[in-house]
C-alpha cells in the first residue's frame, strides 16, 4: 500500500487504507480516514474490483451472494457514508461497466449487478441534488488495465483475445487508464457543475446504444 501511494509521486496528498466492502464497517472506516488526514471530504470516485467470470446460469448461489455483498452492497453502503460527509457542491462517481448498457459474455455477475447499481446512481442523483451533490456513473470498456488483461489470459490466447476486442472498437485500439482518469477528473470538478444523474461510457465508441 504504501509503494502504491508512493508511486503516485504527491505522498502528501494521498493516503492507503487496507479495507474490505464486504465487512460493513469498511466504509464508515475509509470516510474517517479521509477526513481525518485531509480535513474534508470533496468528492468520492468509487471503484470495485470485477467480480469472477461465469455465465448467470453457471454461478453459484454463494458467489452471487458474495458479489452482491461487495460490488452492490458495499458500493452502495460506501456512497451513502460519503454523500453524509461531503459538503456542498461535491460529486460521487461509481466506476462501472459498459455491461450497463449491453451484457457482455462470460460476465453474468457484472451483467447482473452493475445496472442495479447505475440505477442507484440514479436514485441517488435525485436524492442529493437539493444539496449540491451530484452522482453519476463511468462505465469503461476496453481500457488497458489490470483486469481485461486477466479477461484476455482466460481465454487461452491472449493476443487474439485483445485483437479481437479492438477490432469492435471504432477506435480501433483499446483505452488507457489515463485517458479515463481525464473523465473521471472532469466528472468530479467543478467544471462539471451542472452534470448529474448520468452514466458515461468511456469505450472509443464500441457502444453501439445512444
Amino acid at each position: 500500500m504504501t509503494a502504491a501511494v508512493e508511486r503516485l509521486g504527491v505522498p502528501d496528498q494521498a493516503m492507503g487504507v487496507a479495507a474490505d466492502l464486504g465487512d460493513p464497517l469498511a466504509a464508515e472506516r475509509l470516510v474517517t480516514a479521509a477526513r481525518e488526514r485531509f480535513g474534508r471530504i470533496d468528492g468520492a470516485l468509487i471503484s470495485v474490483g470485477g467480480p469472477p467470470r461465469g455465465s448467470a446460469a453457471a454461478l453459484e448461489d454463494a458467489q452471487w451472494r458474495k458479489s452482491f455483498e461487495t460490488v452492490f452492497l458495499g458500493t452502495v453502503r460506501l456512497a451513502r457514508i460519503a454523500a453524509e460527509a461531503i459538503g456542498r457542491d461535491g460529486a460521487i462517481g461509481l466506476v462501472l461497466s459498459t455491461s450497463v448498457r449491453s451484457p457482455i459474455a462470460g460476465l453474468g455477475l457484472s451483467n447482473g449487478l452493475r445496472p442495479g447499481l447505475a440505477g442507484v446512481a440514479k436514485d441517488m442523483s435525485d436524492e442529493y441534488a437539493p444539496r449540491g451533490i451530484r452522482v453519476f456513473s463511468l462505465l469503461p470498456g476496453r481500457i488497458l488495465t489490470d483486469r481485461n488483461r486477466e479477461l484476455f489470459e482466460a481465454t487461452g490466447d491472449p493476443e487474439r483475445a485483445r485483437l479481437e476486442a479492438e477490432a469492435a472498437i471504432p477506435m480501433g485500439r483499446l483505452g488507457e487508464a489515463a485517458e479515463f482518469g481525464r473523465v473521471a477528473a472532469f466528472l468530479l470538478s467543478p467544471a462539471a457543475s451542472y452534470v448529474t444523474g448520468i452514466s458515461i461510457p468511456v469505450d472509443g465508441g464500441a457502444v453501439r446504444s445512444l
